[in-house]
């Protein structure tokens, strides 16, 4: 069975986006993009066999580049949940445009390795309300943005975790990682 991990930077006051990258506006944001946190960063998405997406964090790709169909993340299978966007789904990256939590029930039960929900709040809050969250591993960036993008979207959480580790950089990111303890 596939183990999905929420793994995503959140600020201080729990959003995983400020209104400049809501805005399309990189230069603005508050969050570390540069740091000491970085490296570890991309030796840990090495590590899953697919990724899990709403439509704008694979859209935010589009600020960096990406075209529509192309994957975020070169060697990872991209699942895009969206019943707006528009593209042909390939071997890289298959768009869904059905419910997210009946496919994503099969896709564990399918998968045998580490699946990533890299993002989207509400579809994260979806997943936790479903109990499909295994772990979740915070980048805590050392910023308060006081809006934006909720870690849980409109989802309002009440589940106990277990801490599993915590990192510090010199950056003042702080990686915490924890297991669902669903009752």
């Amino acid at each position: 069975m596939g183990e999905l991990i929420y793994h995503v930077a959140v600020s201080l006051d729990h959003f995983i986006a400020d209104q400049a990258l809501i805005d399309g506006d990189i230069e603005r944001s508050l969050f570390l993009f540069d740091g000491d946190h970085v490296p570890d960063f991309m030796e840990d998405i090495k590590d899953y066999d697919a990724v899990l997406m709403g439509r704008k964090t694979y859209e935010f790709g589009f600020l960096l580049g990406a075209k529509p169909g192309e994957p975020g993340y070169k060697g990872i299978k991209h699942y895009i949940f969206s019943k707006s966007l528009q593209f042909d789904s390939n071997d890289e990256v298959e768009l869904i445009k059905e419910d997210a939590v009946p496919f994503i029930q099969t896709l564990k039960r399918q998968e045998k390795g580490r699946i990533w929900l890299c993002g989207g709040g509400e579809l994260a809050g979806t997943l936790l309300k479903h109990q499909l969250l295994d772990r979740l591993v915070l980048k805590v960036n050392p910023i308060l943005v006081g809006k934006g993008t909720p870690l849980f979207g409109s989802e309002e959480p009440g589940v106990n975790l277990k801490l599993l580790d915590v990192k510090p950089y010199e950056s003042g990111v702080i990686k915490s990682e924890y297991t669902f303890m669903y009752s």
